[in-house]
């Protein structure tokens, strides 16, 4: 088996019928791996995928799903977190509601299928999780008080996972993408006063000068899940053209 290799291994990937999560649970199945997508639209996920019914927000359907997967593909190795729900604000302009919500699918939500998946990933040489984290975790960006907190509680959690499950051989990462061109952006920009500024806004504020790919956000959630990554635990990958760690001088006129 090799770092790109994933025959015989069996993934679950929540939020998996759109955006990231789709296109994170087609390279995990053309490489080999039997992947399962949990989603509240599975009707939606063409095979060889298998399309299972969860809401991460609900212990038991996530419970009921992640044993449903374990059972048609005889145990689990890949767990990949990636449901997940936006938020815009400032630190007043959510109300609590909003905030229990928020929190509830995107950090509790981490909580319930990864103790869900335990007791598989116990049984598995190649154990890993991966969580979809942000560049909000790291960076203070403008309307974004509540899904930053939500980020950085799952960056938190992912480094806490991954010293509680190492001696079990369970690895634990997490992917910081940049802003990307998925649907959720798409449904963003197209309520802005002017969608076509925002776009251009949001692209230069990568030093890439374009949004990120899911597909690219995909690559590196596959090559953390896979045994080519078998030494890296407890990481976070920045997948963000740049954004968290570069600070380029303005291009000379």
């Amino acid at each position: 088996m090799t770092g790109t290799d994933l025959d015989g291994l069996s993934a679950v990937v929540t939020g998996g019928a759109s955006g990231i999560g789709l296109a994170t649970a087609q390279l995990l199945s053309e490489l080999g791996a039997n992947v399962a997508v949990l989603d509240l639209e599975p009707a939606s996920v063409a095979r060889p995928l298998l399309g299972l019914w969860a809401d991460v927000s609900d212990d038991r359907s996530v419970r009921e799903a992640v044993d449903a997967a374990a059972a048609a593909f005889g145990g689990l190795d890949i767990l990949v977190n990636n449901a997940g729900v936006g938020a815009a604000g400032t630190v007043e302009q959510n109300d609590d509601e909003q905030w229990r919500r928020v929190l509830d699918i995107n950090v509790l939500g981490v909580v319930r299928t990864t103790r869900a998946a335990l007791p598989h990933l116990r049984r598995s040489a190649h154990a890993s999780v991966v969580n979809t984290c942000s560049i909000a975790a790291t960076a203070g960006l403008p309307q974004r008080a509540l899904y930053s907190a939500s980020k950085g509680a799952v960056q938190s959690l992912t480094l806490a996972m991954a010293a509680d499950h190492v001696r079990e051989g369970i690895r634990v990462n997490c992917v910081n993408p940049g802003t990307v061109d998925t649907p959720w952006v798409d449904r963003l920009l197209g309520a802005a006063p002017d969608p076509d500024a925002e776009r251009a806004a949001l692209n230069a504020r990568q030093p890439t000068g374009r949004l990120v790919s899911a597909r690219e956000v995909a690559a590196a959630i596959v090559y953390l899940a896979g045994p080519g990554a078998g030494s890296v635990t407890g990481t976070a990958l920045a997948v963000d053209g740049g954004m968290a760690g570069l600070r380029l001088r303005p291009e000379a006129k």
